[in-house]
């Protein structure tokens, strides 16, 4: 594909990829690290079509469900910008599949261990910098021990694995190369000894030689960018709205119904990085007219 940087990130290429059972058998395998001889061998796909109204909605999740012999659901979804909510919006919709199991006549005892994956494009375990994969389960505080092996969460956040810079130590680490969109010989020579993942390389080229495909995988890059932007955009509103807000209760404090109008002007003042600059400065001054220079100045 040349000229073109493929993400494989992108959910709409990642489903299609993905949906080939040798692509997913080669990569739930690389996370659930299984004993040997007790690797997954089948899975089926519970297929959801996409509906093309949704292709254009920023906030539309297509993902991967899947069942396995012993009746797991697998549940593979990646999340492309922080939202900072990723640990109960996972829960939330690992609650979601596990009681969807129990329609009318099954019992409690018929429901199936669920296990949700998600993959990161940002960080969100901020303790250790270098683990990129993290599994919960439900233990006993003291002793460790399992209370249920019905619920398992997977966290792969891919910028700590893109970090690590290394050459792949095992599979898992070979399909975050992957997702990290790695190419040209490092990326051959990794396929060369996984073939989950040379199968992958193939369904990706194939499909980005076909125009429709491609059309659709373009226009949920640009939903991608679009929800990036938007959750920048509300961070930025809500740092500003934060350092508004100091600046004014400490205005108020200081210098009480005199700094209204000048509590006023700074209220209009919606980029973060001059209100952060004059957060540094205005809480040194001694006089409502060194504030109102301070103000001036960064504003001038």
């Amino acid at each position: 594909m040349p000229g073109l940087r493929i993400n494989r990130t992108n959910d709409y290429l990642f489903k299609r990829v993905f949906s080939s059972e040798e692509v997913l058998l080669g990569f739930l395998n690389a996370v659930f690290k299984p004993p040997a001889g007790r690797e997954l061998v089948k899975v089926n796909l519970r297929d959801r079509e996409i509906d093309p109204r949704y292709l254009l909605d920023r906030g539309a999740r297509l993902d991967i469900l899947a069942r396995t012999e012993d009746g797991t659901l697998i549940n593979i979804e990646v999340q492309v910008a922080n939202e900072y909510n990723i640990d109960q919006r996972s829960l939330y919709y690992w609650a979601g599949l596990y009681h969807g199991q129990l329609t009318v006549g099954r019992k409690f005892a018929d429901l199936c261990k669920t296990v949700t994956i998600n993959i990161l494009q940002f960080n969100w375990f901020k303790d250790d910098k270098k683990r990129y994969h993290r599994t919960f389960h439900v233990r006993e505080d003291n002793t460790g021990e399992l209370l249920v092996d019905d619920l398992e969460m997977h966290f792969l956040e891919l910028p700590k694995a893109k970090a690590l810079a290394r050459i792949p130590e095992d599979s898992l680490d070979s399909w975050m190369a992957y997702l990290n969109n790695l190419e040209g010989e490092a990326m051959e020579a990794i396929a060369v000894s996984n073939p989950p993942i040379k199968k992958a390389m193939t369904l990706e080229q194939a499909f980005m030689q076909n125009k429709q495909e491609r059309r659709i995988y373009e226009l949920r890059e640009k939903a991608r960018l679009d929800e990036i932007s938007a959750l920048e955009g509300a961070e930025a509103r809500g740092e500003a709205r934060a350092s508004q807000e100091a600046i004014c209760e400490y205005l108020d404090a200081r210098f009480g119904d005199d700094s209204h109008r000048l509590q006023d002007r700074v209220k209009q003042i919606n980029r973060p990085d001059l209100l952060h600059k004059m957060i540094k400065k205005i809480f040194t001054v001694n006089s409502l007219q060194e504030a109102e220079a301070v103000v001036d100045r960064i504003m001038g």
